[in-house]
This record gives C-alpha cells, sequence and structure tokens, in this order.
C-alpha cells in the first residue's frame, strides 16, 4: 500500500463469452504449470517415491501411484480453500503418518529379508507396500502408496497455482476452482509419468545387462529414506526451494502475461485519468454489495441526475487513510450542489470482511457518506479495478470521465469534481478553499523520505525475511534473530506461525524486528482469536522512543492491541535515518499482517 497504491492479486471471475474463453485459457495454464513442476526444485522430495516403483509395469504401479498422488492434492487444496486451519492440521497428521510408511517401505527396499523378520503391523502394512521381489504389483497398493506421496507433495505456488487459489479465495470456492485444481496436478502427473516411463526402461535395461536388481533396490531405499528425512525437517519447504535449479516461476509469469495481460500491475506512482483505462464506460450496477452503511441500497437509476464519485478502499490501507481527510472535505463541501460519494470497502485481509469491523472503522474514521462492503469483489471486479486507492469520477448521465489510482493531484481531482457539478446544475458552487486538518495516520507521508516498501508477515507475498531459520508454513516454528539485519529485512522472534497471509504468535512472547527507512512505521494488527488485548513495547535502535512515538504508542512505546487495524508506531520528529524498530509483545496469539512506510 505505500508508495501511492496497493494491488489486488487474483482473477476476477466473469461470466461474459468472453471471460468463458478466458477460463478456458485458465485450465490450459493450469495444466501447463503443472506440466512445469517436474523443473521445480520442490518436486525433489517427492521423486523417490515416484521412482522407487520404475522398475514395475507402468499401467499397474506407476500409474495408479500417480492418480492417487493427483486425486489427493486435488483434494487436500480445494479443502484448504474452504477449510482453513483445521484442513492445515488434518493435512499436517496426514503427512506424519505418510512418513512413518515411507520410512517402513525405505527401510524394506533396503534390507530385503527385513519384511521376514520384523511382524508388527505397520511393518506389515510397510511390506504391502514394498512389495517381495517375487510378487506382482498391486493396483490398490500403488493407489494408496500415490495418496501418501499427494499429502508429503509440497509444490512451489508460481505464479499459475498463485491464480487459482487467489482466485478462489476472491470469487469463493466452487467446483471450478477444485477442476483447476486437479488440472494442475494432472499436469504435474503428466510429466512425472514421462520420467517414469523413461526410468523403467533404464532400469530394466540395467537388470538385463548386469543383474543388478538387488542393489538398484537399494538404492531406491536410499533415495526413499532421504525423502523421508529431507521433508520431515522441512527441507522441501526451505533449502530446496530456494535452489535455482529452474526458475519456472519467471517462466510461467512471462507466459501468463503473454497470453493473459489483465493481470495486475505493480507501480509506485499514482495514475491518472490520462492513464489507458479499462474499466467501463458507464456507471455498473452496484447490486454486488454484501452491506450498505450510512444509507439503502443505490443504483445507478437513482443516482442518474447526480455527480457520482466511487472511492474503492479498505480500512486497514495507510494509502486510503491518508485520501479520507480529502474525500470527506469534498462530500462536506459539494454534497448539497449534487455530488454524491460512495466508499466501497473491498477487503485485502481477512478481518475487513465482517460487517461490524468494518462499520465500527467507518463510525471511527467520521465516514458519513454511504459505504457499501464490497466482500466478495461484486463491484470491484465490475469497475476491473486493481488498485486501493481508487477514484472514479461519473457524470450526471452515468458516464465514468475520469479516474485516479493512488494518492495525490487532490486539486485535479477536485477541479474534476467542478467541471462536472457545473455542468450539470449551472449553479454557483462554493469558493472556499478546501482545508485539510488530517492528523496521526491520515496525514500526508513523507514520500521523499520513505524508503522502506509495504512489507507483508505471511509467506504468499512475504519480502526481505532474515530470520536465521526459513519459513515452515503453516506450521509452528521457533525463529532467532541474525546477527544483523540490512535495510529493509526483518526477522520474526519466537515461536511463530507463518500463515498465508498472517504471522502469529505462539510462545507467551515474542517480536519482530525490522530495519527500516521512514519517518512514518504502521503494522496491521489484531488480538488473539478469543479477543484478548496484548499489549506491547516498542523501541527503536534499542531505546524507547519518546517523541518519536506514533499514535499508538506512548512515550515509552508501550500499546495495546484491541481490534484488528492498523496501527501507528512510530513517526520521527526528527533527521530520517536507517533505524531497527522493534517491537515486544507481551502475550501470546498476536496476529501480524504487513508493515507500511511514510
Amino acid at each position: 500500500m505505500s508508495g501511492g497504491r496497493c494491488l489486488v492479486h487474483g482473477v476476477a471471475w466473469k461470466d461474459s463469452a468472453v471471460e468463458r474463453g478466458k477460463r478456458l485459457l485458465l485450465f490450459f495454464l493450469a495444466y501447463f504449470g503443472g506440466v512445469l513442476t517436474i523443473l521445480s526444485p520442490c518436486i525433489l522430495p517427492v521423486l523417490p517415491f515416484v521412482f522407487s516403483r520404475s522398475d514395475q509395469p507402468f499401467r499397474k504401479s506407476g500409474l495408479p501411484l500417480l492418480a492417487g498422488m493427483t486425486v489427493t492434492f486435488a483434494l487436500v487444496a480445494s479443502l484448504a480453500t474452504i477449510g482453513g486451519g483445521w484442513v492445515v492440521r488434518a493435512n499436517q497428521f496426514g503427512r506424519i503418518a505418510a512418513l512413518v510408511l515411507f520410512g517402513i517401505f525405505g527401510l524394506t527396499l533396503l534390507f530385503s529379508s527385513l519384511a521376514e523378520l520384523l511382524s508388527r503391523p505397520f511393518v506389515r502394512l510397510g511390506n504391502k507396500f514394498a512389495q517381495s521381489p517375487g510378487s506382482g504389483p498391486s493396483v490398490a497398493n500403488s493407489f494408496l502408496l500415490g495418496m501418501g506421496t499427494g499429502l508429503l507433495w509440497a509444490p512451489c505456488a508460481g505464479p499459475i497455482l498463485g491464480i487459482i487459489l487467489t482466485g478462489a479465495a476472491l470469487g469463493g470456492t466452487s467446483t471450478r476452482t477444485a477442476v483447476l485444481l486437479l488440472t494442475y496436478a494432472a499436469g504435474a502427473a503428466t510429466s512425472l509419468a514421462v520420467a517414469l516411463l523413461v526410468g523403467g526402461r533404464a532400469f530394466s535395461a540395467m537388470k538385463r545387462s548386469l543383474g543388478a536388481e538387488e542393489w538398484i533396490r537399494r538404492i531406491l531405499g536410499v533415495a526413499v529414506l532421504a525423502g523421508v528425512v529431507a521433508i520431515g525437517f522441512g527441507l522441501d519447504r526451505g533449502i530446496l526451494t530456494r535452489l535455482s535449479l529452474t526458475s519456472t516461476s519467471s517462466l510461467e509469469q512471462r507466459f501468463v502475461d503473454r497470453i493473459h495481460p489483465g493481470q495486475p500491475k505493480n507501480s509506485a506512482t499514482p495514475g491518472s485519468g490520462d492513464d489507458a483505462y479499462s474499466g467501463p464506460a458507464t456507471l455498473p450496477d452496484l447490486s454486488g454489495a454484501t452491506a450498505w452503511i450510512n444509507s439503502a441500497p443505490l443504483t445507478p437509476a437513482s443516482l442518474r441526475g447526480k455527480v457520482v464519485l466511487i472511492d474503492f478502499w479498505t480500512y486497514s490501507c495507510i494509502n486510503c487513510l491518508r485520501t479520507l481527510p480529502y474525500i470527506k472535505a469534498w462530500n462536506e463541501k459539494y454534497k448539497d450542489s449534487g455530488l454524491v460519494i460512495i466508499g466501497v470497502h473491498t477487503p485485502e485481509f481477512p478481518f475487513e470482511r465482517d460487517e461490524a469491523n468494518v462499520r465500527k472503522a467507518v463510525r471511527d474514521l467520521g465516514i458519513v457518506y454511504p459505504v457499501a462492503m464490497d466482500s466478495n469483489y461484486g463491484i470491484w471486479k465490475s469497475f476491473n479495478n486493481e488498485y486501493w486507492p481508487a477514484d472514479y469520477f461519473i457524470d450526471a448521465t452515468g458516464r465514468v470521465r475520469y479516474h485516479y489510482f493512488g494518492e495525490g493531484d487532490y486539486d485535479k481531482s477536485e477541479a474534476e469534481i467542478r467541471s462536472l457539478l457545473a455542468e450539470t446544475n449551472h449553479k454557483p458552487l462554493p469558493d472556499t478553499p478546501t482545508t485539510i486538518a488530517a492528523t496521526g495516520a491520515e496525514a500526508a507521508a513523507d514520500s521523499s523520505d520513505a524508503l522502506s516498501p509495504e512489507t507483508y508477515l505471511g509467506y504468499d507475498r512475504a519480502a526481505g525475511f532474515a530470520s536465521i531459520e526459513d519459513f515452515d508454513d503453516d506450521t509452528p516454528r521457533i525463529y532467532h534473530m541474525p546477527a544483523a539485519l540490512k535495510l529493509n529485512q526483518w526477522a520474526l522472534v519466537g515461536k511463530w506461525t507463518d500463515w498465508y497471509q498472517i504471522a502469529s504468535l505462539n510462545s507467551p512472547t515474542g517480536s519482530i524486528v525490522y530495519r527500516f527507512h521512514a519517518r512514518d512505521l504502521h503494522l496491521v494488527l489484531g488480538p488473539a482469536k478469543d479477543g484478548k488485548p496484548i499489549r506491547f513495547r516498542v523501541t527503536i535502535d534499542g531505546k524507547a522512543p519518546g517523541a518519536n512515538h506514533g499514535v499508538d504508542t506512548d512515550e515509552n512505546g508501550y500499546g495495546t492491541v484491541t481490534e484488528n487495524r492498523l496501527y501507528q508506531l512510530v513517526r520521527q520528529q526528527g533527521t530520517v535515518q536507517d533505524r531497527t524498530f522493534r517491537i515486544d509483545f507481551l502475550g501470546p496469539g498476536v496476529q501480524a499482517y504487513a508493515f507500511t512506510f511514510g
């Protein structure tokens, strides 16, 4: 959100004939992205389990294994888009069980006499998977082995898989989401099948020429056990995913950009009506609103004859908060001249979908004009919007005449309002200067000296993370500080679970440290899930902030997380330079989302 704009990363699902063609294209992209997965380092831990059966008939062994892997991955990923944390926890237990089975499987491959010497139930189950040298492969056992592989598979979420999952998050999970995930997994299975067929022929040739079946089994056993160890210690989601064997994400992204150019683009500068415009020509239907605040539902018909300003915002976005003083001033100044402002509140984080939270934010921020809650992104998609904040200026006939994305150029925006009002009512307009008295987080940013970017703490978009330990996605882990932080690096300290969008504190105390360069530092925070407030203390370069404290801290750096919102923690009064920010939480359960600066 810093730097003037904030983008949403996702796909807007639509129902026109053109969009149906785009959806077919997305199915192709999903399959293509799955095929590319074999080139990605994150597939490496799965390969030993797949190739452990490369010396057996593909139709009865390799094919059922890949089918089980594909179905299980698609099922778990589909449930994760709707089920939240309980699915993640269930999958963790499934991973542990699968690791145990594969450990037994690897040992029976490594030691052919082990199945005969051991008779415990787990070993017998592992022996069914392993198959003795003289028995034929079982389709059912191969399928079950594939299901275990699917539970262990942690694929790299490149742009194509990201499109699928984010589309589900924004537009709601549906059968189409599950089919897309199945298509992605089928693409991965296709490339693995080719590799398995080639590997099977190679192993058969080796056995015919060298009589080396026994030592091949032992090599495969070592490979399987190595895969178990790698996954058990999290290497599949840590070191391996950081190896640059093949940059499949960049390849996928170039492919997406070429044939699906409608994706959001990053920009650090505001955009005006002079930019290429891809939105609607007229005011679209507003029936996508999930609730209305300060007004009954409004429609294009009821707004005919009025000049309308549509302002896309969300209450934890610092850029949106800094534009609010101007939006509120224009409403007060021109509401009697025919201007209607509609704030379209489209959420970025889950807590911003809650109507009670939004109503409280509207009340606390002093917003009196109509607010349409757009929790399902219906209005956002009808405008083909990509930014927070985004303003659309509509004349009395319903035509979109001007747009502006981001902060700034307020005089030009007000001039557009006055021009449209003058066209409509031909009456004198208020000529008093528009006075803005913004304080706290709503005060204008010191953009010339803000060198730190918006930084998300959830692993989906995290950048600059520098704790000694790698992220262990969706799993509690103890993190430690590195010896030093470079500018715009940050670290977790204590036991945290890093989720898709959130970092959640598990230990009784914990900290976040950030090396930043800006006048203002904000952090989007929420209390524990039970709503219990959480005290914290902020330091700057190891000292209490004093006069440099933000509106949500005192001079000693103390404050309390009481609700889900943006907290201003630092406002430097003197020379802006590189500083080390630290926030120590004095209780468990805090939810941390994103840093913003100004």
